[in-house]
């Protein structure tokens, strides 16, 4: 089994990672918002770990500019 640093999160481990709740992560996935998900089966949603790190980055502000 891959690591969690390698491999899939689920909602609950992302939720986690980016802090923020699991009905946040819910809502910006039903409003098409948010980083990056696909689906691992039927009803198995995951994220990327490299996906969830490049959402973060692109919203990072740069107060010093």
């Amino acid at each position: 089994m891959a690591s969690d640093d390698q491999g899939a999160f689920t909602p609950r481990k992302t939720a986690k990672y980016l802090a923020v709740s699991d009905a946040a992560l819910r809502l910006w996935r039903a409003e098409k918002r948010g980083p990056p998900w696909y689906r691992a089966g039927k009803k198995l949603v995951r994220y990327r770990k490299s996906d969830l790190d490049r959402w973060i980055e692109s919203r990072l502000n740069d107060s010093a500019a």
